[in-house]
């Protein structure tokens, strides 16, 4: 199972420009200072301070706890302003829509050269899995509420299949601007910067690519002003420059310690931890779970052959989060047996020290050795056959 790999705005951007988009001029600065800095290189004219944080709607986002009511997005045109609000910036979580209330701690600020705006356009492109096809997508109406324009009014979002093999073809890209609305002088600049668009995505395996907004200036200028691109990370071994771009921090640690053993982890809410094999199956475990009133705390599946340094490492990521309050086991022993698994929960159950409840529902190849082996451990370990009464028992297990 593959995650996204993000990267920041400025990133994006950066790769666009090789491309032959036109972007804003922007320097990126790591403290208040380097912003400051950043101005004056800049000719002391308005500037974007922007947020690099891996979400979107940092524009409407606020900082946690700042007391401050402006968002990850700010123009400024005094020098004297930029400090006490990088400070801020650079101090304070960002909370967005897309970062949960906990918020994402800010260490980059791109300080861009600010753009007169006459108009905003989206631009996109994705796979489309409908068609089998990479398409582009287009939207005369850009800006922070695309998302709203494309759950309200869908037919107002262009879309164009591209060829993987050819890419973009020049003729789509102005058939694409004029029916945007671009002017004659525009539609080369707009043609410039989808079919770099379609390069990037194309070329470097992206997932997603966008540029919202593609802006209008009123001397007729067309610009990349802000930009968002992931990438399929069963691509990056094609791709080590674009690895390179990775930041960490901006990730969950234990998401990034999982990946190091081979494990797919990510972090929910809930307080319920699921170790299971298979990503169906850590589904319907999560799905049952919920249905009976619990609420997982994690997905993580250890895969069809996880050995015993895998399940041990997979349940000390599970316990070092402190939301989860019982450990529900469900594996299904196919090419994993069921009493090589139970002798790595005892094993991992030893060296791990656990503090929760454990459940564990084995089923599978070798599935009466692996219940023995449990029950003769002497631990304090809930059996459970088949999945409802697992779900029910770990849910009872962690109230």
């Amino acid at each position: 199972m593959g995650w996204s790999m993000k990267i920041h705005e400025y990133q994006a951007k950066d790769l666009l420009a090789a491309e032959g988009a036109k972007i804003p001029a922007g320097i990126i600065a790591n403290s208040p200072e380097e912003a400051v800095k950043a101005f004056d290189h800049l000719g002391g004219n308005p500037v974007v301070l922007k947020a690099q944080v891996h979400a979107g709607g940092r524009g409407k986002g606020r900082f946690k706890d700042s007391g401050k009511d402006f968002g990850g997005v700010k123009f400024i045109t005094k020098r004297e302003d930029i400090i006490p609000i990088a400070e801020v910036m650079f101090k304070f979580p960002l909370v967005t829509l897309q970062t949960g209330p906990e918020g994402q701690k800010v260490s980059k600020i791109l300080v861009q050269s600010a753009a007169d705006i006459s108009r905003e356009i989206y631009l996109g492109m994705v796979l489309d899995r409908s068609e089998g096809m990479p398409i582009m997508m287009a939207c005369a109406d850009g800006g922070v509420d695309i998302e709203e324009v494309a759950h309200k009014n869908p037919e107002k979002l262009l879309k164009m299949a591209v060829s993987p093999e050819t890419g973009l073809l020049p003729y789509q890209a102005r058939k694409l601007a004029f029916a945007l609305g671009f002017t004659p002088e525009q539609v080369p600049q707009a043609e410039a910067i989808m079919m770099a668009l379609s390069k990037v995505f194309l070329a470097q395996d992206a997932s997603l690519a966008e540029i919202n907004p593609l802006v209008v200036t009123p001397t007729g200028e067309v610009l990349a002003l802000d930009a968002k691109i992931t990438f399929d990370d069963n691509a990056l071994f094609r791709h080590p420059h674009i690895e390179h771009l990775r930041d960490l921090s901006e990730e969950n640690p234990s998401e990034v310690r999982a990946a190091k053993s081979g494990l797919s982890f990510v972090q929910m809410s809930g307080n319920i931890g699921c170790l299971v094999n298979g990503a169906g199956l850590a589904m319907s475990t999560m799905d049952i779970i919920k249905y009976h009133g619990g609420e997982p705390a994690n997905f993580l599946d250890v895969g069809g052959g996880a050995n015993k340094d895998q399940v041990t490492e997979a349940f000390r990521i599970l316990l070092s989060d402190p939301n989860v309050k019982a450990v529900l086991v469900n594996i299904f022993g196919g090419i994993m047996k069921c009493d090589t698994i139970a002798n790595a929960i005892l094993a991992a159950y030893k060296e791990v020290g656990f503090h929760v409840p454990l459940v564990v529902r084995l089923e599978g190849t070798n599935v009466a050795e692996g219940k023995k082996i449990l029950q003769e451990s002497g631990l304090k370990i809930i059996a459970a056959e088949g999945l409802t009464d697992a779900a029910k028992k770990v849910v009872a297990a962690a109230k």
